[in-house]
């Protein structure tokens, strides 16, 4: 078979799993469109319908359900062939898929026991992990939850951790009930720096934003949901992105509560009109997790994620204090 027709079945096993073409476009990083044009290329290649669709649902035909394992079985030989032919040409590369954070010395960390391929794209983490689910990648560095291992059958290794903290307008009085200033300054691990506020904030004062694309923001409105509903902070809900960035900084300035900040913005320098104000009481942090398949055997993929996560060295996470959602794989 050509490459086209390979492509052609993986997204035909795709769509069979998810049974909803909008699902599986996401997960195969294309869009919806041209996803339908190429399931409906195969089966002009094949002869036959695979799927029976309409407005509202998605469906295996028999002959679908019947070719469904086949086409799966040719996936996992050209897979194979694949690894074969890298271990004969050398040192098989590792293929390692990130979100906006990953550890500065990942290539010097590594060097020594694969040939890593680091992917220049960044996507969301949900989106991650899907890849490394569907082997498009061996290894991704994300935040995933609980059902995200289980869908997609991966094991998740902590690497890091941030502690989140709130924004304020520099001239916000300390929230009713908070505690007296910090003595340990910025809560990230870097320590204080410009833009550090004097007083804490306790969890239940701030506002937390959950944005209405929940495409580019699955991992976020859902752990801020997990917040809002464990901890007593308020759920703000927006739809113009403003989870980060220069809208993220107009929320604040408009918003009655110091606002959570996101850990894509973790290090964005603040306009000179806002402070960052440690969280307490609890402490939120944010995981950020190497994910790998649980049946993943190859040499080269288990001695890279243990190299990664050997010189890992992510803050105490079980002081009586800290915080994690639920469905955090890392909260004991």
């Amino acid at each position: 078979m050509t490459g086209v027709e390979l492509r052609r079945l993986r997204y035909f096993v795709t769509v069979a799993e998810e049974l909803n073409f909008g699902r599986a476009a996401e997960r195969l990083l294309i869009a919806g469109p041209s996803l339908s044009q190429q399931i409906k290329a195969l089966e002009r290649d094949l002869g036959v319908r695979l799927f029976d669709r309409d407005r509202r649902s998605v469906a295996l035909t028999g002959a679908g359900a019947y070719l469904l394992p086949y086409a799966r079985s040719l996936l996992a030989q050209a897979d194979d062939l694949r690894h074969r032919a890298a271990r004969l040409a050398g040192s098989e590369p590792v293929r390692l898929g990130r979100v906006n954070w990953l550890p500065p010395d990942v290539r010097e960390r590594t060097a020594a026991v694969a040939r890593l391929h680091v992917d220049t794209w960044t996507a969301p983490s949900h989106t991650q992990a899907a890849r490394v689910g569907d082997g498009s990648l061996d290894l991704a560095v994300c935040r995933v939850g609980t059902d995200d291992l289980e869908r997609y059958g991966l094991t998740a290794r902590l690497l890091g951790a941030d502690r989140l903290y709130a924004v304020s307008p520099a001239a916000s009085p300390t929230p009713s009930g908070s505690s007296s200033p910090s003595a340990s300054g910025s809560p990230h691990s870097s320590g204080s720096g410009s833009g550090s506020g004097s007083g804490e904030v306790r969890t239940a004062d701030a506002a937390v934003l959950v944005d209405d694309d929940t495409t580019s923001w699955s991992a976020w409105n859902s752990y801020a949901r997990h917040l809002a509903g464990e901890t007593g902070a308020r759920e703000v809900r927006v739809h113009d992105g403003g989870i980060t960035g220069p809208a993220f900084f107009d929320h604040v300035r408009r918003s009655p509560r110091p606002l959570v900040n996101s850990p894509k913005g973790q290090d964005d320098p603040l306009p000179p009109d806002l402070v960052r104000r440690p969280l307490a009481a609890p402490e939120p942090y944010w995981t950020w997790s190497l994910v790998l398949r649980r049946t993943e055997d190859r040499p080269a993929v288990l001695a890279t994620a243990d190299a990664l996560t050997a010189a890992a060295r992510p803050p105490d996470l079980t002081h009586p204090d800290a915080w994690l959602p639920r469905d955090d794989p890392h909260r004991r």
